[in-house]
């Protein structure tokens, strides 16, 4: 028997030598466990010792059983009264008591351990020995360091942590993630994605199906996702690692769960949009100042101007001037004439309305009458209103029927007001923001002085 010792006819710790079964199955127990054991009788005489004791020191049990304490084999001589005064003081203490201390492996190495040590009473209730438990104390160490990151992690992180099972529903999270999904801790627990992320759901489910089938993705991944919050639905940005989780009690990887760790980048990635949008447009500027150069009708000129600012800007514009070219501030009310605009029905260049000029008949109040009335821009929407009703809303103002958010810019030269360009965005894009208007104004410039020397063309 590997564990405890067979020599003699009593065993103070097991049973008496003729019930083999009874010490072979202890032996066997003994023998299944993680748990580095052994034991001693009253007198400090080794009598139990199992595998993983053997797997850490080298010592096998037919080699450790029957010695007397660990002295001259498996501490240093110098250290052995001390080792075994400690652990045979466990039979006089109530409960466990735990040590550390440096043994030795049979090939002469030091493992530096942390022992548990419990009294084991005999039939009359006194004490008949030791039982011992052992570990390496590195071990130990990283279970606690997992353990304390695991805390940290769920307690302390900067980031989001959460345990989503099999069933793609949170198990666990942390402060942080539940700040950013807007609701308690415990409320998120269980819950279907859906009923978290209004946008993105679909894309995080279907990584954290990836992952529980195919294992973690070799880098993070950049997710915009739109959270219902008690506030209302706020866009964000989560720079997301996902980890499959398995059991690490079972032989065969058995999945757990995903672990999704994400920080909220939504500030800088906003940024960088904003960054590069406004590179995009200030490229699209020069473009266009170098095309009208080449244009010889100042009035083609403004209509190139008006064609590069489109990209990406809106789906539709229009320029309308001011009947009789121009007017001075205070002028009184004006009347605007159609001078360019572009196709409503399929897209190409914007296309000059022509010399007739017929006014565009802009009820009171409208948009492109305001702007020249501030002298400066004014921006409209739909809102979120029934397709029928949008339509209804474009055509009260002679827009294309697929406007839903409208920019209007006024034309300035010297002075005078020229005129309005008006840009249109359809369903599919945002409204017009703050920084939208300055480009429009931006552009507004461009096309302004185009038409001042067309009108100087015209009058000459």
């Amino acid at each position: 028997m590997s564990a405890s010792r067979r020599s003699g006819t009593t065993d103070e710790l097991g049973p008496q030598e003729p019930e083999r079964d009874g010490a072979d199955l202890l032996a066997a127990l003994l023998d299944g466990m993680d748990a580095a054991l052994c034991a001693f009788d009253a007198d400090g005489v080794v009598t139990h010792w199992n595998r993983e004791a053997e797997r850490i020191l080298g010592w096998t049990a037919d080699e450790a059983v029957g010695r007397q304490g660990f002295a001259g084999w498996a501490v240093r001589t110098a250290d052995a009264e001390e080792v075994q005064e400690r652990l045979l003081s466990a039979m006089q203490a109530p409960g466990r008591q735990v040590y550390e201390f440096a043994l030795l492996t049979k090939e002469g190495g030091r493992v530096l351990v942390r022992t548990q040590s419990a009294a084991v009473r005999g039939p009359d209730g006194k004490p008949a020995g030791v039982y011992c438990a052992f570990s390496e104390v590195h071990a130990q160490i990283d279970l606690e360091r997992s353990i304390a990151l695991s805390e940290a992690l769920f307690e302390d992180a900067s980031w989001g942590v959460v345990l989503v099972d099999a069933d793609l529903r949170p198990a666990v999270v942390n402060a942080h993630a539940a700040r950013a999904l807007g609701i308690g801790r415990t409320a998120v627990l269980g819950r279907p994605l859906g009923e978290l992320l209004a946008q993105g759901v679909e894309e995080l489910e279907s990584a954290l199906t990836h992952v529980l089938a195919e294992g973690s993705p070799p880098a993070p991944a950049e997710m915009w996702v739109t959270v219902r919050t008690p506030e209302g639905e706020k866009r964000r940005c989560w720079w997301s690692g996902f980890l499959r989780l398995a059991s690490p009690l079972a032989e065969e990887p058995v999945p757990l769960g995903v672990g999704w760790l994400f920080q909220d980048v939504t500030e800088s990635k906003q940024t960088e949009q904003e960054a590069s949008l406004l590179r995009f447009r200030t490229n699209q500027l020069h473009r266009a100042a170098r095309a009208a150069a080449e244009c010889e009708d100042p009035a083609e000129a403004a209509v190139v101007h008006l064609d590069f600012a489109l990209a990406g800007f809106a789906d539709h514009a229009l320029i309308d001037r001011v009947a009789g070219g121009s007017v001075r501030d205070g002028e009184g009310p004006v009347r605007l004439v159609r001078a360019a605009a572009t196709p409503s029905g399929a897209p190409g260049p914007s296309l000059p309305a022509g010399r007739a000029g017929l006014p565009v008949r802009y009820a009171e109040g409208h948009p492109a009458l305001q702007c020249v009335d501030r002298i400066g821009s004014v921006r409209a929407s739909a809102g979120a209103s029934s397709p029928e009703r949008t339509r209804e809303w474009a055509a009260a103002r002679q827009w294309p029927a697929d406007s839903v958010h409208a920019l209007c810019a006024v034309l300035r030269s010297r002075g005078r007001t020229l005129g309005v360009v008006t840009f249109l965005r359809g369903a599919s894009r945002t409204q017009f923001e703050r920084a939208d208007a300055m480009y429009a104004e931006d552009v507004a410039v461009r096309i302004a002085a185009a038409l001042d020397l067309a009108g100087a063309s015209e009058r000459g």
